[in-house]
């Protein structure tokens, strides 16, 4: 193996594209690569060493539906059954039609249109039921309670019909922890970090770890620096970003509350840490420890493509040509739509400040890619991502 490439590819990205960034690549259970490039913070010039605390946003996805098959597995429920047998408040749904008419939905929402965003949500919080939610709360946004409130929301489409991002994998965080009777952070931290030994990883961060934090910046375009008469050089002392500069923006992740444990992206890890899940997963369900979280089955179950022909056409992000989705994750089931060099079945998904996941059963591989730059461009960088990882393993 020679990841000539991939260091390279990483500098090149620090250089132009992000502050920073770091990666892990595992093979076989064993990592065979681990780099990080640029700084963890331009205003210090202070290095970043890939140790450093992360939020990784939608990327914690990945081990909500992880959880989440963990229930499946214990018969907790089925994919099939109607949400509102566990959470009530989803059985008398309505949708927002296109000319704006408030109509009843036909179909109900099942527990498996939470795992495959076929739910007919959003992902605004600007609605009444957020409204409600904080004034129920006292501004504590506790999971349940929220997303209970989220149903009073009309839908965007029928349920099952369609495929869009949004809420549904808070809500699938608010059914486990009604399920297993535990906020949903500690089921995370009994059935899934504390297995793996993923000491380093929260939803909520205490004060005394955010010293440990890589700077968050925010990727901001010369449309906006127009706009608002910022300078083009700000912040662009250690390189360029391509049209547009990085602002410094705060790190408070996707805590809406401070009870608020978000199922869709609120997890801050390390590189290490986030890989014991990962690896497990490309594992087939068994961590490098030798805990085993979920069965091959369910692993394989996990990345196969739920969508249909009608679905497929909503799931059309750049970086997701040659993909389809399974529960939860991206899985590729056409490589040369994707113009990507992996593996069928290669499965994993991406954060809003770009951490990337890689899996592939097929070879046990892993790999974590990691910058802090919301708005991260993942047109751009994960294909590349991919096609230079994989270049780098024969």
């Amino acid at each position: 193996m020679d990841f000539t490439n991939l260091k390279n590819f990483m500098d090149f990205m620090a250089e132009e594209r992000t502050p920073s960034n770091a990666i892990s690549v595992f093979l076989g259970g064993k990592e065979v690569y681990r780099y990080a490039a640029g700084y963890a913070d331009l205003k210090t010039e202070k290095k970043l060493t890939g140790n450093e605390h992360f939020n990784i946003y939608s990327c914690s996805k990945i081990a909500t539906v992880t959880a989440g098959m963990q229930l499946l597995e214990r018969g907790a429920f089925l994919l099939n059954e109607p949400l509102y047998e566990y959470i009530p408040e989803f059985k008398d749904m309505h949708i927002k039609t296109k000319d704006g008419d408030i109509v009843k939905a036909k179909n109900t929402i099942t527990v498996g249109d939470l795992f495959t965003m076929t739910a007919g949500l959003t992902y605004s919080r600007k609605t009444d039921a957020f409204k409600k939610a904080g004034e129920l709360t006292n501004g504590q946004f506790d999971t349940v309670t929220t997303m209970k409130c989220l149903a009073s929301d009309p839908l965007v489409f029928e349920p099952g019909t369609h495929w869009k991002y949004s809420m549904c994998h808070d809500v699938l965080g608010a059914l486990i922890s009604i399920i297993s009777g535990k906020k949903f952070r500690d089921y995370m931290k009994d059935n899934i970090f504390e297995p793996l030994g993923m000491n380093e990883t929260v939803y909520h961060p205490t004060e005394e770890m955010f010293p440990k934090f890589a700077t968050q910046y925010k990727f901001i375009t010369e449309d906006f620096l127009e706009d608002n008469s910022t300078s083009i050089v700000e912040a662009q002392i250690h390189g360029s970003a391509k049209d547009g500069v990085f602002k410094e923006h705060a790190i408070n992740g996707n805590r809406l509350g401070p009870e608020f444990d978000s199922g869709g992206g609120g997890i801050a890890t390390t590189v290490s840490d986030n890989m014991k899940l990962l690896t497990a997963l490309a594992n087939y369900g068994t961590g490098l420890n030798g805990e085993r979280i979920l069965s091959r089955y369910s692993v394989d179950l996990m990345r196969t493509n739920r969508l249909n022909e009608t679905q497929l056409k909503d799931f059309n992000w750049s970086q997701l040509a040659g993909y389809g989705y399974g529960l939860g994750v991206r899985t590729l089931i056409n490589p040369a739509a994707g113009d990507v060099n992996c593996s069928l079945g290669e499965f994993g998904w991406g954060g809003a400040a770009g951490a990337t996941a890689i899996m592939d059963p097929k070879i046990n591989l892993a790999v974590f890619y990691v910058q802090h730059t919301l708005n991260p461009r993942e047109g751009y960088y994960q294909p590349r991502l991919k096609n230079v990882v994989y270049s780098c393993l024969d």
